[in-house]
Formats: structure tokens, C-alpha cells, sequence
């Protein structure tokens, strides 16, 4: 399994299982928010807010269907200065997938750059290499031609009011 529980951004960790289940923990961090990404994801402790999403660690994965809806979950509980733990089984593979593609899409960096930030981070880190295509497929499509998934929110309102051009300008670190 990964190494623990990392900070990865403010109010954004990446961790394995273990850390999903242990309340004192997630209390300590002021996380309320838990992203569960494996094959049998499913809510686990009460008073948290979840995203489950069912995924196998498998190079022929489609994650990339689970991106925006991901970002958005992140972002909002981020938005509200509420913890976010993003989670697979060991926090090395999918979830690291989930907070790279978050990373790209609030800073406008590329996967390359993003992935350094994560493993600066968490040093375990390392999507399988099917997920590093779907990012790199996701930096050359979603984000060149659509800009950030955070500019409408699923109400149809702007969420951040800035696009991705904006964001790319900004030069403060992550």
C-alpha cells in the first residue's frame, strides 16, 4: 500500500483504504469529503460526503469518464475550505489519476508537471500506463479544446470565473 496519508494541496490529500476508514484521522484533517475510487467503492463512514466510483487498476480502464465529475467534487469541497481525501486501494494508481487530472485543470499545467506535484507530494505515486495515455489524451483534447471543466458548474453557473487562459497566466505555485 501507499505511504499513509499525503497533502497534496490545501484541503486536498491522497491516501489508500486504510486512511478512508480511519475517522480520527480524516476529524484531525478536517477532511469531509472522500473520492473512493476501486472495484467495490462504496460510503463507509457516516457524516462524510462521498463520490464512489467502481474502477479497476487496469491499463484498459477508462478513467477519463470520471474526470469531470471528479474535478468538480474535489473543487466544490475545496471551493468551501472542507478536506477532500481522494482514495483507492494503496493511493498510488487511480486516485493519483483523479488529483493529476484535477491539478491540469486548475492550474494549466500539463500531465507531466502535474504528476511532478503529486509525487513531490506522495512519492509513491505512479499511474499505471494506460491512465498516463488518458492524461496525456485529456491535456491534448479536453483541456485545449474545451478550457477548464470548473468554468460551468452542473447548475449551468459559472463556478471559478476564470478560464483556463486565466489560469495558465497565474504564476504562484500550486
Amino acid at each position: 500500500m501507499g505511504n499513509g496519508i499525503n497533502k497534496v494541496l490545501p484541503d486536498l490529500y491522497l491516501g489508500n483504504i486504510k486512511d478512508a476508514r480511519d475517522p480520527e484521522l480524516l476529524a484531525k484533517l478536517n477532511i469531509t469529503h472522500i473520492l473512493s475510487i476501486h472495484d467495490t467503492a462504496a460510503p463507509v463512514l457516516e457524516d462524510m460526503t462521498y463520490l464512489c466510483i467502481s474502477a479497476a487498476d487496469h491499463s484498459k480502464q477508462n478513467l477519463i469518464q470520471y474526470f469531470r465529475d471528479s474535478i468538480m467534487f474535489i473543487h466544490e469541497s475545496r471551493l468551501k475550505g472542507e478536506g477532500c481525501l481522494v482514495h483507492c486501494v494503496a493511493g498510488v494508481s487511480r486516485s493519483v489519476t483523479l488529483v493529476v487530472a484535477y491539478i491540469m485543470t486548475v492550474t494549466g499545467r500539463g500531465w507531466v508537471e502535474a504528476l511532478a506535484a503529486v509525487r513531490s507530494a506522495r512519492p509513491c505515486a505512479g499511474p499505471n500506463l494506460g491512465f498516463l495515455r488518458q492524461l496525456e489524451e485529456f491535456e491534448n483534447t479536453e483541456l485545449t479544446e474545451s478550457g477548464s471543466v470548473l468554468s460551468i458548474d452542473p447548475g449551468g453557473r459559472s463556478a471559478t470565473g476564470r478560464t483556463r487562459s486565466m489560469m495558465r497566466r497565474r504564476s504562484r505555485p500550486f
